[in-house]
């Protein structure tokens, strides 16, 4: 995320499932795969419920399991809500909430800056599980048992029970190895000795995962298959979140040995009245900051689009083929480089302007400069 290729294009919110709502104006969105989902606990559900209501018929029970299945979306997007709304709170965008076939998942636009935010978020999601856990436990012992309103209370709580001691296991993706990732970040100073905490636990968890499933088989347990297919599930989901976790992290790692200083690019100034074809001229490799009258800076000289004005009318002011600078575009030299990384990674912009501890310019750092350094250090 070659030297001339725009920043990563990134899907639209709505992209990926129908829009059911918007919360805090976070679009929540239901994945196609999240029907192939309920048609499967429909399936695995409805026999579950004759058994316990025999009174009930293969229609009642299959309508009492459709309604399960909603209920249990409801809980997951509570469960996911929980994360959205306490990373709203730190100030970090949410993108949007997806409920498919496995659960459920928030997309923050940020990573946390710091391990306790990254805490916060992650014990979010069980905490709001365990809340209606407990909420629907004192409602399944209020009700007289046998009905099918006390059927869906109770299977209700065991559900949120379950999403909330699953996801409390220590392993990426799960908010338990999110949780390690921070507390480990924490103690180390490093969120990449955090990351390959978690990933290890998500080996030590989908071994668990399978060998209770063998378990099962060896003392021929009555739900030995639909454990099976289960926990092969459930560990092929952390055992590839994992992956993917430490991919990303990968990405945001700086590498070691490489410095700013190598590939920021020396600053001139020059007026942004100046004719972009004598601006052109006078960059020469250096990053051109384009300065009124009054003092201001109204932008960094982009390259391509100065190339293409000056083709057809080179006396035009430089300043029609300026890149605005704003606060995202800024970096210090005095932050660190994953975090500058970061910046780079997430902001949509072709150059950044590097600005010393007294707010002067010391350097223009081009996206093109980084992408190019990143893949011949990590090539």
């Amino acid at each position: 995320m070659p030297s001339t290729a725009s920043p990563p294009a990134r899907p639209k919110p709505n992209d990926g499932g129908l829009l059911l709502c918007r919360v805090a104006g976070v679009p929540v969105l239901l994945s196609p795969s999240w029907w192939l989902g309920a048609a499967l606990i429909v399936l695995l559900y409805t026999p579950l419920v004759g058994r316990i209501l025999p009174d009930a018929g293969i229609w009642e029970s299959a309508v009492l399991a459709a309604v399960f299945t909603v209920l249990l979306a409801v809980s997951v997007l509570l469960h996911e809500l929980g994360h959205c709304i306490v990373a709203l709170r730190l100030g970090l965008p949410v993108r949007r909430v997806r409920l498919f076939l496995l659960g459920g998942l928030s997309e923050i636009s940020r990573t946390p800056p710091k391990p306790a935010q990254e805490g916060l978020i992650a014990a979010a999601g069980p905490a709001v599980s365990m809340v209606l856990a407990v909420a629907t436990g004192i409602g399944w012992f209020a009700l007289v048992p046998g009905g099918a309103i006390w059927l869906l209370v109770a299977q209700t709580c065991v559900a949120n029970l379950a999403v909330a001691v699953f996801n409390l296991l220590p392993g990426l993706p799960l908010d338990g190895g999110r949780m390690l990732r921070a507390l480990t970040w924490q103690i180390t100073g490093k969120r990449g000795a955090g990351t390959t905490a978690g990933v290890i636990g998500a080996g030590a968890v989908a071994a668990a995962l399978i060998a209770w499933a063998l378990a099962g088989l060896l003392d021929d347990a009555q739900d030995q298959w639909l454990r099976l297919g289960v926990c092969v599930l459930m560990a092929w989901f952390v055992v590839a979140g994992a992956s993917a976790e430490h991919a990303a992290e990968q990405r945001k790692s700086w590498p070691v040995g490489l410095e700013l200083r190598e590939l920021v690019r020396p600053v001139l100034q020059l007026p942004a009245e100046s004719p972009v074809g004598d601006a052109l001229l006078a960059a020469a490799g250096r990053g051109v900051v384009l300065v009124r009258a009054d003092g201001i800076a109204v932008g960094l000289l982009d390259q391509t689009a100065a190339e293409r004005l000056a083709t057809h009318a080179p006396n035009e002011p430089a300043e029609r083929a300026a890149e605005p600078v704003d606060p995202d575009t800024i970096l210090l030299d005095s932050e660190t480089p994953d975090a500058i990384l970061e910046r780079v990674q997430s902001v949509l912009a072709w150059q950044f302007l590097v600005i010393d501890g007294e707010g002067r310019p010391s350097g223009v750092l081009r996206r093109e400069d980084l992408r190019s350094a990143l893949r011949s250090r990590r090539g």
